[in-house]
């Protein structure tokens, strides 16, 4: 395996002269030198918008969750462990949001071992309900990086090719007990083309820069509780896809929910295939919807069929994931003091008392950075330009 280069040993190099960022304004304060920073930071996610790249939309993701006795430090309130469990229950749910038609599962690491806390799903209720759940777990012994990442890949190494395959973890310790060499592991991961990304709580460890480099992933370390959610924030939207990978047409199906009720003569009532893996046995029910090739009943969407294999969806799964096709075209950022108009936001009616604002340019709507953010992140489309039909 290719030695690290020289220059990004050299790790005090990315802390030369760092003062000369910091800016004093009239007053002597800091204070709008690091609300520049944060703002930009907030940006980021706005203006590296992969663009026209092929992406991979349906993607299957493992999260793995240290549980070893370094998540009960307290530099995260009220420790380590609370914090980011609290932090990731956000994340399923955006993550479900910006990727419909994807799955994703939790794995737990201590005492040396890895355990699934969920497998595989789309469900993002019962990812919420395991993390929940979890809050009281007892946080002892050392991760297992090697078995951790093993277990994941004896899932994903059996999704088709079409697919992302990832995996997330959230590290906390600064040592790994593994089994084995994990170098032959990442040597296996980068052969079934798994991109494995790491988000440290402590401090950087050098064989996860070796395992994010060559997988393709990124590895990041927290400053604070704020800058966790941001780098949360950067897993949401699909990456980029492998130019590997391959393409082929995927047969799915679009089943409409049926709904019996107790007066019509035929009216049966059935279980779902779904709760054939949950411990919680729900009960009897008329309606729901059922697969189109083998009328295996289901009560949510979207899930793959336990019968037939068929990917059950609905329409506007597909269309919330069409926005990563064609991207909202970033905003033109301009010097506040140049709106000789009324300087009020057309999203929130807010006055704009930002330094920059940011306009629309196809309609000309002006945003403040907020409302600029909230668009690209969540709607996807400038609502000026749907409002008003006129414009292309």
């Amino acid at each position: 395996m290719d030695e690290e280069p020289e220059r990004t040993k050299r790790w005090e190099g990315g802390y030369e002269r760092t003062w000369e960022v910091l800016k004093e304004d009239e007053s002597g304060s800091l204070k709008a030198t690091v609300e520049e920073i944060l703002f930009q930071s907030k940006r980021k996610r706005v203006t590296e918008s992969h663009g026209q790249v092929r992406l991979g939309m349906m993607r299957h993701l493992h999260v793995v969750i240290d549980c070893s006795r370094t998540m009960d430090d307290h530099d995260l309130k009220p420790n380590r462990l609370t914090a980011s469990l609290k932090l990731l229950e956000t994340f399923v749910e955006d993550y479900f949001d910006q990727n419909p038609i994807s799955q994703l599962g939790l794995i737990t690491t201590k005492n040396k071992r890895a355990e699934k806390l969920t497998d595989l799903a789309g469900n993002p209720k019962k990812h919420i309900i395991a993390l929940k759940k979890a809050v009281d777990t007892v946080c002892v012994g050392e991760p297992s990086l090697y078995n951790s990442l093993n277990l994941a890949i004896q899932t994903l190494k059996h999704m088709p090719g079409h697919t992302s395959r990832e995996i997330l973890v959230i590290l906390s310790s600064l040592t790994t007990c593994d089994p084995a060499n994990i170098c032959e592991l990442i040597k296996t991961l980068k052969s079934l083309k798994v991109r494995v990304s790491v988000i440290g709580l402590s401090a950087e460890v050098r064989v996860c820069t070796v395992l994010t480099r060559e997988t393709g992933g990124s590895y990041h370390v927290i400053l604070d509780e704020s800058h966790f959610k941001e780098l949360l924030m950067l897993h949401v939207k699909p990456p980029p896809a492998s130019s590997s990978s391959e393409c082929s047409l995927i047969r799915m199906g679009f089943p409409q929910h049926t709904i019996a009720y107790l007066s019509d003569q035929d009216a049966k009532p059935s279980f779902s295939m779904a709760h054939l893996d949950s411990s919680s046995g729900a009960g009897l029910s008329l309606g729901g919807y059922f697969c189109p090739q083998c009328h295996a009943k289901y009560t949510e969407l979207p899930v793959e069929c336990k019968v037939c294999g068929l990917t059950l969806v609905s329409a506007p799964h597909l269309a919330r994931s069409f926005h990563h096709l064609f991207p909202l075209q970033a905003f033109t950022e301009s010097p506040a003091e140049e709106l000789h108009k009324d300087r009020f936001c057309q999203a929130c009616q807010g006055q704009l008392k930002d330094k920059s604002i940011f306009s629309c340019p196809i309609c000309g709507s002006v945003f403040c950075s907020e409302c600029d953010l909230f668009v690209h992140d969540s709607l996807h489309c400038c609502p000026c330009c749907i409002h008003n039909p006129s414009n292309p």
